[in-house]
């Protein structure tokens, strides 16, 4: 697995057809009913409802594309479970000092190694294109990594990797 691919989980990809249908069905239906709708209200050089409602239009049509792009474009993988991280390995590590010692207080996190399109570090789902992905990439328990932040270095220890 190359560290630089378009990665999706299964579980993502089953979101991004359910929403694919969602827009191109019941959605687009619906926009072109508002369409109709305001086109009747007469003047379409005055009137901010048909206006408002191209808009949408437009947005709906963008989203449908992007997925599309992210469904063609990127590969689906499954929860690895190895010793060496990589797209879908659960992780987690402890902040440690320069020493190798773990800095004080330092509590454990709990991190899962995504595609970029599926991070989102509120829920611990780390991007394997974000700085701290490309440090964790490869790497196994035990393993120290370092990598820079806007407020210097930062190193970690690998507690687990599963």
């Amino acid at each position: 697995m190359q560290q630089d691919g378009n990665y999706i989980t299964e579980e993502k990809r089953q979101a991004l057809l359910a929403e694919l249908k969602d827009l191109k069905g019941p959605k687009r239906k619906e926009i072109l009913e508002s369409l109709e709708y305001a086109k009747s209200l007469g003047d379409l050089s005055e009137n901010a409802e048909y206006h408002q409602v191209r808009e949408e239009q437009g947005k709906l049509e963008e989203r449908i594309v992007k997925i599309a792009r992210i469904l063609e474009s990127s590969e689906t993988v499954k929860g690895s479970g190895g010793d060496v991280i990589e797209i879908g390995s659960k992780v987690v590590v402890q902040k440690i000092d320069a020493k190798g010692l773990s800095a004080d207080k330092a509590e454990e996190k709990k991190y899962v190694i995504v595609g970029s399109e599926e991070a989102d570090m509120v829920n611990g789902k780390i991007s394997n294109k974000s700085p701290f992905g490309k440090a964790l990439f490869g790497k196994k328990k035990d393993d120290k990594v370092s990598f820079k932040t806007p407020n210097g270095l930062v190193d970690y220890k690998i507690l687990d990797v599963s």
